[in-house]
């Protein structure tokens, strides 16, 4: 293939992710990140194949052509910053979509130059109160996690008077739906539970043992959800146990370009988590995320720490460890019950992270089980779906997907990613919760 049609139809090669060398000077030098900008964002217009992605790519096309030369050059650089916004850094455009990553020479990565783009915001003070209270997730869990402090949150986030209050003072809309919080959070539930006297039996890639990362809001807000997957675990022989204590994982903070914050989470929690696995545990985070964070992202950030590149290597989805144990033998298949018809929403923070469909392939296991995948943008975000600004934008990301689910007609429907779950429910508006993967998992071993 000559250079001119390299250019023009992308590399065939792999992917590749570049580190991030986020403590050198330039990364917050604002006009050569415009520069950057520009350049990227010349070439995103002129293959527009992400426009269906999120609503960063249809901003800017839009900038561009009601520009006076319809191009790049004729968008004010101030509105470079509305692109910038409408990104919650789902990494789609780079591992679904951009034919130009690196190893193209062009080497574009989208989803890092907004980062940047978020963290120079962050480090100008460009960031409003509301978006550091939500991204605040363990101090604000901490206290919503008192019992009577959790009634209290939650009356108020079902009060219809109270929301539009809320909308006007802290931006949040009035009608996004807000996880509840949970008087008995997930670590106090395991901590209490009698744990089975269970013996780990290791395969060539899983030591047998887990240790959970309850995340923020595994922990605050969906308690259950690790409850389901201890009880599928011990059935299947899988001793866990939590890990001995845990911060956030960072992700709210990354998308905020708080990169400061990053680290001292990435300090916290990579020394006991590291500390696990030498003791010959893998790592089970339930939220998709926050396994992200640590796979994927801490890496890249912090590429010359070998403790992060350790923990790295042993954190695991919690599908990707069963599909592990079964294809050693080791998964149980004693099913009770069957599930139907499953419309699964598929993650974007599970998809980017080259797993397969491993929660797909569990669930079909399941006799009388029919899975539906459906691989597209739910429009959650972390915050972004909640903020009132972007909501309406949420809500039409998410549609696609809706209309998927309605039209299925299914038994049940989920997601691995809870918060994506909520918010399809929220669009569907017809009382019907979804139900987490794993808890239909639990559901049909009837345990």
């Amino acid at each position: 293939m000559s250079p001119l049609e390299q250019r023009r139809e992308g590399s065939l090669e792999a992917p590749t992710r570049h580190a991030l060398d986020w403590k050198a000077p330039s990364f917050h030098d604002e006009a050569a990140l415009l520069a950057e900008m520009a350049r990227v964002f010349d070439a995103c217009h002129g293959c527009r194949r992400c426009v269906s992605l999120c609503q960063s790519f249809p901003t800017l096309f839009d900038l561009v052509d009601a520009s006076a030369s319809m191009e790049v050059d004729g968008v004010d650089r101030s509105d470079f910053w509305k692109v910038v916004d409408q990104c919650y850094l789902c990494d789609l455009c780079y591992m679904t979509k951009c034919p130009y990553v690196p190893p193209h020479e062009w080497t574009i990565d989208f989803p890092h130059l907004m980062l940047r783009a978020k963290a120079v915001k962050f480090r100008k003070g460009d960031v409003k109160w509301r978006d550091r209270l939500l991204t605040s997730t363990d101090a604000i869990g901490r206290l919503a996690g008192i019992p009577v402090v959790a009634e209290t949150v939650n009356a108020v986030n079902r009060n219809a008077l109270l929301r539009k209050a809320m909308e006007k003072v802290l931006g949040v809309h009035a009608e996004a739906p807000l996880p509840a919080y949970h008087g008995r959070p997930l670590r106090r539930r395991l901590a209490k539970a009698a744990k089975p006297p269970l013996a780990p039996q290791p395969t060539e890639a899983t030591t047998g043992k887990v240790a959970l990362f309850a995340t923020c809001y595994g922990n605050y807000n969906a308690p259950p959800i690790g409850e389901d997957l201890v009880a599928v675990f011990a059935h299947n022989g899988i001793p866990v146990s939590l890990v001995a204590k845990e911060r956030c994982c960072g992700m709210p903070r990354l998308e905020l370009g708080d990169l400061d914050a990053v680290e001292a989470a990435k300090e916290a929690n990579i020394p006991v988590l590291a500390a696990h696995i030498e003791q010959g545990f893998d790592i089970i985070m339930p939220v998709p995320s926050c396994a992200l964070m640590f796979k994927q992202e801490l890496p890249l950030l912090f590429p010359g720490d070998e403790r992060v590149r350790l923990v790295a290597a042993r954190v695991f989805d919690p599908f990707e460890y069963l599909a592990l144990r079964h294809k050693a033998g080791q998964l149980r298949t004693d099913f009770r019950q069957p599930l139907g018809k499953v419309a699964y929403h598929v993650a974007c923070h599970l998809r980017v992270q080259n797993l397969g469909l491993k929660t797909r392939d569990m669930l079909a296991l399941v006799p009388g089980t029919s899975v539906e995948p459906i691989e597209r943008c739910s429009g959650h975000d972390g915050t972004y779906a909640v903020k009132r600004e972007f909501h309406d934008n949420a809500m039409k990301i998410a549609r696609p997907v809706v209309e998927r689910v309605r039209r299925s007609a299914p038994d049940h429907y989920g997601s691995d990613c809870p918060m994506a779950g909520r918010h399809l429910g929220h669009g569907l508006g017809d009382g019907r919760e979804p139900l987490h993967p794993m808890s239909l998992l639990r559901k049909a071993y009837g345990i």
